[in-house]
């Protein structure tokens, strides 16, 4: 399998629809996406597809839906890229409806459009191989440009790549790789690894691999709550993975002091901008409260830890970076990141955090 984008023959993208998985997991307020970072990664690679003559099909996820849900879709998403492009976006809202194939083959040269949500369905996150034909529907070849999310082994990323070919990466995610590989083989150290996120089992292989090329692990988000479960400690109403706290206390045995987890959690009884907060130690937080963002004593231990750092990689939030207060841990961890790239011989990779 050709494994670049560039490397495919011309004949191979004029008039051919090319699938593509991109991350337009985009922060959306009142209908329309607040920041439009990961949409502008995506343009390189649906640009030159444009420019070869392909027919440009994007799927994407958003959010953790639990079904479909319109405060969820990527019509904001579309709406933005159709702006960004200068050109319309065709809007696919199934990709399981009778017309879905027929819409991509009537595509113009050069035209692209955007099917709704992957994670509309049920499947999505469970690698159905029914999906994922679905999917391939959709495309005569495939390019994975979403490096968020090339980690997880869904429908729209890992099934449908063994069933179109040519399956190929995107340009972004060629970037990505490059600048990974890079820090991760030849690190100067200290190298520190700073993780996030909600779930302990979407980063275990990433953990695992990290583990003996880093000098230190940075764990925060609700991920951590799993390891102080492990620990004995009492998590209140916190995400938890029960199923997988025996695997974070395995990986504390492992680990050793290499991980390094929050002193200490801000904690609420519920999810909502406004609400009373409590900073405390992570051994105190009570039942009917619950962990959404790392403690001020947390960002100061680990901006102190990357500031030693020599190569940083970050890979997801410290909190609920969506609704604030809970975004202070995130912003943290993204200044100190800042003030050590400012400083001389620094090199550092970052990896931006996942927006759900």
């Amino acid at each position: 399998m050709k494994r670049s984008l560039r490397s495919l023959d011309a004949a191979a993208l004029d008039g051919r629809r090319a699938l593509v998985r991109v991350d337009f997991n985009c922060p959306l307020k009142d209908g329309a996406v607040t920041d439009n970072t990961r949409i502008r990664a995506s343009l390189p690679t649906i640009q030159y597809l444009r420019e070869k003559g392909a027919r440009v099909v994007l799927l994407s996820h958003l959010g953790r839906p639990k079904g479909p849900d319109p405060k969820q879709s990527l019509k904001p998403c579309a709406a933005e890229l159709e702006k960004l492009l200068g050109a319309p976006v065709t809007f696919i809202p199934d990709a399981l409806s009778p017309d879905a194939i027929q819409v991509t083959k009537r595509l113009p040269r050069g035209a692209v459009a955007v099917v709704e949500n992957t994670r509309f369905h049920g499947g999505e996150e469970k690698n159905d191989p029914e999906l994922a034909r679905s999917f391939a529907a959709l495309g005569d070849f495939y390019v994975n440009d979403a490096f968020g999310s090339a980690h997880r082994a869904h429908s729209s990323t890992e099934a449908v790549a063994k069933l179109l070919k040519p399956a190929v990466s995107g340009f972004l995610m060629e970037k990505e790789l490059e600048y990974l590989g890079s820090a991760v083989e030849h690190p100067k150290r200290p190298f520190v690894a700073v993780l996030g996120g909600a779930k302990v089992s979407g980063k275990i292989d990433l953990i695992e691999n990290l583990l003996p090329r880093v000098d230190e692990i940075l764990v925060g988000g609700a991920m951590a709550c799993t390891f102080f479960r492990a620990m004995g400690l009492e998590t209140g109403t916190s995400l938890v993975e029960e199923d997988r706290v025996d695997m974070a206390r395995a990986l504390i045995a492992k680990a050793g002091a290499k991980l390094v987890l929050p002193r200490g959690a801000v904690i609420a009884q519920r999810l909502e901008a406004g609400v009373p907060t409590r900073s405390v130690p992570r051994d105190a937080i009570p039942a009917g409260w619950a962990m959404f963002d790392i403690s001020p004593d947390s960002e100061q231990d680990f901006a102190a830890r990357i500031g030693r750092a020599r190569t940083v990689v970050w890979n997801g939030p410290m909190g609920v970076f969506e609704t604030a207060p809970f975004d202070h841990g995130t912003l943290a961890v993204a200044h100190a990141m800042a003030d050590a790239t400012a400083k001389p011989c620094r090199r550092l990779l970052r990896l931006l955090p996942r927006a759900r």
